[in-house]
């Protein structure tokens, strides 16, 4: 065998090649991805930080009172459209009385004022539907004390207001006992800009809303026909000694000077807007489970709600229909605040309608009239009403039943 002494295995020697496109890319690459990642983990830690930090860093606002501006820790926002029907609980109802079922139901609508952040009042500046407050825009100027039996009544007085005009509208007869002497407003004396007021009676130095008035002249007062008999022999500028139960204080003696009613000069009056204290007295037991509700904004609601269960026929015709204003013993519907809050609430649960008081301010400023528009979005019917018959009557021209009286 003949061995050949030349190796025929070719060796392969590696050539270069040139850096394809692709390899070049990576590190720029790779330096975009750092980039970008660094970048997400600056903005979550400054959205983190914005939400922790008080918004009074950044927000604050005129006091209408003082003219000072003053930081807004806190915001007006939307918060509920809640039923009212399945809050209404009655007791054994006599013969002759029955509870109707219906098909949609009346909703009440809340606000609430939480504490905000940098974070949300960037959020929510341009939103319509938010309106940031102050200490006192929220509080007052009352006590805790205070405020908890003012918003205690008010709420009170808004049941058995509702109660007693939904029961008389359906005919049935109820009895009313006059009751207590409390404040619920201080009258203002000389309205000033923007809704402020720019001069108190004297009265606002003595007395505060939630006071309860003991006596007048040393006489006791069990309802506010007894302190206008007191006062009726005396004129403006004579004064009255009161004794008063104020929340949070106990008792006290004041002197207050008098004035003349502006509605009628020849009225003496001290200033004060009372509360109807008046107790009523059903034919049946009604209860309204207003556990979380903290005003009389409910009032027209309760009312359309209890004549709709103890009537035929569905008032409220063939949608959910939501509802605010107070009532009174009278059948007129009052103001409420948070409108536009309440606006877009309703259009946040898919509500069309919105029955709202004819004396809202809003409705007469274009300019906050159409913020009512922007809140709801344009897909809110907001209907103004002055008394409980003009709600009916326009229940009625949206396709609900005419009202049956009972009794």
């Amino acid at each position: 065998m003949v061995r050949s002494v030349t190796d025929t295995t070719t060796d392969m020697v590696p050539t270069e090649t040139p850096p394809t496109d692709d390899a070049l890319a990576a590190p720029c690459n790779r330096w975009w991805a750092w980039a970008i990642a660094v970048t997400g983990v600056v903005l979550l830690a400054v959205i983190g930080v914005a939400s922790l930090l008080p918004a009074t860093l950044v927000s604050d606002k005129e006091n209408q009172r003082t003219g000072e501006m003053q930081p807004t820790p806190y915001a007006l926002t939307p918060a509920s459209a809640d039923t009212v029907n399945d809050r209404i609980v009655f007791g054994d109802l006599p013969a002759g009385v029955e509870r109707f079922d219906t098909s949609n139901a009346f909703h009440f609508v809340t606000v609430t004022s939480p504490e905000q952040s940098v974070l949300s009042w960037f959020a929510g500046r341009d939103d319509p539907a938010i309106d940031f407050m102050t200490e006192e825009d929220k509080f007052g100027v009352r006590t805790p004390s205070q405020r908890r039996e003012f918003n205690l009544q008010m709420m009170r007085t808004a049941e058995q207001e509702a109660q007693y005009v939904a029961l008389t509208t359906l005919g049935f007869d109820v009895d009313i006992t006059p009751g207590e002497v409390i404040v619920q407003d201080v009258l203002c004396k000389a309205p000033g800009e923007a809704g402020e007021c720019a001069e108190w009676f004297p009265s606002d130095e003595q007395i505060d809303p939630a006071d309860r008035i003991l006596e007048a002249d040393g006489v006791a007062l069990d309802s506010v026909d007894d302190l206008s008999a007191v006062l009726a022999d005396k004129e403006p500028g004579d004064t009255v000694d009161l004794r008063i139960e104020r929340p949070g204080d106990g008792e006290s003696d004041v002197t207050v000077e008098l004035s003349a009613s502006p509605d009628d000069p020849d009225r003496t009056i001290i200033g004060f807007i009372p509360f109807d204290t008046a107790t009523i007295t059903l034919p049946f037991e009604v209860d309204i489970r207003t556990d979380d509700i903290g005003g009389p904004s409910a009032g027209l609601a309760f009312t359309l709600a209890m004549i709709d269960e103890l009537s035929p026929g569905d008032l409220t015709g063939p949608q959910e229909v939501a509802v605010t204003g107070t009532i009174s013993l009278d059948g007129s519907v009052g103001a409420i605040g948070g409108l536009t809050q309440k606006v877009s609430t309703v259009h946040q649960n898919g509500i069309k309608v919105f029955l709202v008081p004819a004396s809202q301010a809003e409705l007469d400023d274009p300019v906050r009239l159409q913020r009512l528009n922007d809140a709801g979005r344009g897909e809110v019917e907001i209907i103004p009403v002055a008394t409980l018959d003009e709600a009916l009557a326009a229940l009625v021209q949206l396709g609900g039943d005419p009202l049956v009286m009972m009794s």
